[in-house]
């Protein structure tokens, strides 16, 4: 049961009241009236980023039930209006194409950004994840349209990126998410980061102005989640993944090494456990 206002403090009640409407007004829960738009969002989101970080209330508001149902909405809104807007884009004329991505779509990549840094200081990046991986398969289906092939470089990063944060909040803990899920983000994710590297590396090759690329940092946070986030999956599971990065024809990156050695020690401990178990019952059996 969400708690009542009435019995809060005055300025938790105020405190409470700036949160919830910075955050409508951040997530577009609330259309902000003529003449402003995105300079009100863009405050907005501004006015959430110091109250997390310096309003001594907001751990107590943080805890609010309402406010929390405010936030995940906001997070749901923003996640599939995305998905619907990314998916408009294969309805545009090729010469409009770029230009309706650069003023609809990267402006919604932003906002997504900036949930990823906030969402974990309010405890509620686990609305993101879930969000996320429930329309990966969507959102990979849409970018990997034919029209897509040659353009819109910075999204196909950028989607990169924020899945790297969802691999990093899954795999070292932060946030729980079910096995099935774990293994749905692999699943999706891995063989598109497979793709696009060595093909971004290609281009920029080929052509010195590219700039669209999967910096060192990024590359390294990406291989380490996806190690990590592998062994956390059941040895089935491990065991199918794996099996599939050897067969690829991408096994330079992201390297999975670390994480098919550890397999193959598990699977051999487990099965020489078998194995000694086996003896006992079958000993104890004769002896008997």
């Amino acid at each position: 049961m969400s708690r009542t206002s009435s019995s809060k403090p005055v300025n938790f009640i105020g405190t409470k009241d700036i949160f919830v409407s910075a955050v409508r007004f951040a997530m577009s829960i609330e259309e902000p009236c003529f003449p402003f738009g995105d300079e009100l969002r863009i405050s907005a989101q501004e006015q959430v980023d110091y109250m997390l970080g310096e309003d001594e209330d907001i751990t107590v508001v943080m805890a609010d039930d309402e406010v929390k149902s405010v936030v995940r909405i906001g997070v749901y809104n923003i996640i599939h209006s995305f998905e619907t807007d990314l998916s408009s884009l294969l309805l545009y004329p090729s010469l409009e194409f770029e230009t309706a991505a650069d003023s609809t779509i990267m402006r919604k990549v932003s906002d997504l950004e900036w949930m990823c840094n906030v969402l974990p200081k309010m405890d509620l990046m686990k609305s993101f994840v879930s969000n996320w991986i429930a329309i990966s398969s969507k959102i990979l289906a849409i970018i990997e349209d034919g029209k897509f092939d040659h353009v819109m470089w910075g999204l196909k990063v950028k989607l990169i990126e924020l899945t790297c944060k969802v691999l990093e909040a899954v795999s070292y803990g932060s946030v729980i998410v079910p096995a099935s899920s774990r293994v749905q983000l692999l699943k999706t994710w891995f063989p598109y980061i497979q793709k696009m590297k060595p093909l971004l590396d290609s281009k920029a090759v080929a052509e010195t102005s590219f700039r669209y690329v999967m910096d060192e940092d990024l590359c390294q946070a990406i291989e380490g989640a996806i190690v990590s986030l592998v062994l956390t999956l059941p040895s089935n599971d491990q065991a199918e993944i794996l099996s599939d990065w050897i067969g690829s024809r991408e096994v330079g990156y992201p390297d999975l090494s670390e994480a098919f050695e550890v397999w193959s020690y598990r699977s051999k401990s487990a099965k020489r456990r078998l194995v000694e178990g086996l003896h006992e019952k079958t000993d104890t059996a004769v002896s008997s």
